[in-house]
């Protein structure tokens, strides 16, 4: 299930968000304030020279994970072979979904932080599936050939939907999946 996406494919739809401005700067401030009470912490401790290796190493991770999300964006591609998505840099690859793979699509609304718990790569357990969101609140939900659901954020879900319509007409068994025959 994981591809990179090849370019020799039709690109039917392409989408690049980021977190928003907001939470990406209250990360960054808690961060920033950590990093300097820990700081103040080593200078008021005067701790002798293998601790300060210990309390600069802890530091380091309050700065990779600004990095990181800083850096972070969702990706959505549809091409004429399938939906292409990834949340970088937790995905360095696409992870690809075939018109095969998705037995049905629908634009939506929906309430990250309610039904999901906030935006990133989440999970919900009470049956709406795993979520790849960065901001807002609309979507496009995909239900899945092996029973599982999936929502891709968007800001755009009718396009984003229109282009999945796209790779579903194109795909071999569509005319069977219409007429009621393959089910």
């Amino acid at each position: 299930m994981v591809a990179e996406s090849d370019s020799s494919y039709d690109e039917l739809f392409h989408e690049v968000q980021r977190f928003s401005l907001v939470l990406r700067l209250v990360v960054l401030a808690t961060m920033v304030t950590a990093i300097g009470l820990g700081y103040i912490a080593i200078i008021g401790a005067a701790l002798p020279p293998p601790h300060i290796i210990g309390a600069v190493a802890v530091a380091i991770v309050p700065i990779a994970v600004t990095v990181l999300l800083l850096m972070a964006k969702l990706e959505t591609i549809v091409r004429s072979d399938g939906l292409y998505v990834r949340l970088f840099p937790l995905h360095l690859r696409f992870r690809k979904f075939t018109a095969e793979q998705i037995q049905s699509h629908y634009a939506r609304k929906y309430r990250p932080i309610l039904e999901y718990g906030g935006w990133g790569i989440r999970y919900n357990f009470s049956g709406k599936g795993k979520a790849y969101n960065a901001r807002g609140n609309l979507g496009v939900q995909l239900e899945l050939s092996t029973g599982s659901k999936l929502l891709i954020g968007s800001q755009k879900p009718e396009e984003l939907n229109q282009a999945l319509d796209t790779i579903a007409v194109r795909h071999p068994l569509a005319e069977i999946r219409a007429s009621g025959k393959g089910t």
